[in-house]
């Protein structure tokens, strides 16, 4: 569990960055989009301004679909390189990991297999490593096994957890790219006195988001 907390919190450590990167890609709000006369453009009906924002801002499902084909495709297109290293960081370091204790274990399963008397001593699982003792407690033998087996299905748990995350962050970055987070935003409140259930007396606060 404890390698399951650590790619959560490097996700979210990832995920809190959004509001300092977006800054320098967001200037505007989504406009409308305008309507041109094709007389006017001469024939021309394809808008620019579209042609612009789909740069800008690409197709959530697309951003998505690159996630899921190779990781950190989408992050590069939301112009989040910086988190590529994060992503490769967690993948290749959960898979060597798990690659260390799948081969652990299968050195304590031959050693188990090999080293007990209830089973016939034809190295079905392969000779017994140099460094296990042979005459260490079949019992140890088989917790030990036992522990690097559970460890080695916990990281491909967390393997494809990563891997979902990545697919996640690309897909909800995608959408929030088109949110102004501009300086231009600002806070305006309101309270007013109210009813309240069995006629108590009371306020109501509203909140608006608008630009300057």
């Amino acid at each position: 569990m404890k390698f399951l907390s650590l790619i959560v919190l490097f996700w979210v450590l990832a995920v809190s960055g959004y509001s300092q990167t977006s800054r320098s890609y967001q200037s505007r709000l989504l406009q409308p989009k305008p309507f041109y006369n094709s007389s006017s453009l001469g024939g021309i009906n394809q808008d620019t301004t579209d042609v612009k924002r789909g740069d800008e801002f690409p197709s959530p499902k697309s951003v998505m679909f690159k996630s899921m084909i190779i990781p950190g495709w989408g992050q590069i297109v939301n112009r989040q390189i910086w988190k590529v290293p994060i992503v490769y960081g967690l993948l290749g370091g959960l898979t060597w990991y798990s690659i260390s204790m799948t081969k652990s274990y299968h050195d304590y399963r031959a050693a188990y297999y090999n080293l007990n008397e209830q089973t016939p001593d034809d190295q079905k699982y392969g000779p017994t490593p140099d460094y296990i003792p042979e005459n260490v407690n079949i019992n140890k033998l088989k917790t030990i096994r036992n522990n690097h087996r559970n460890r080695r299905d916990m990281i491909y748990i967390g393997i494809a957890l990563a891997y979902g995350l990545n697919i996640i962050d690309a897909y909800v970055f995608a959408h929030m790219r088109s949110f102004d987070v501009s300086k231009d935003l600002s806070l305006r409140t309101h309270i007013k006195p109210s009813v309240m259930a069995q006629a108590g007396p009371g306020f109501t606060l509203s909140v608006d988001f608008i630009t300057k």
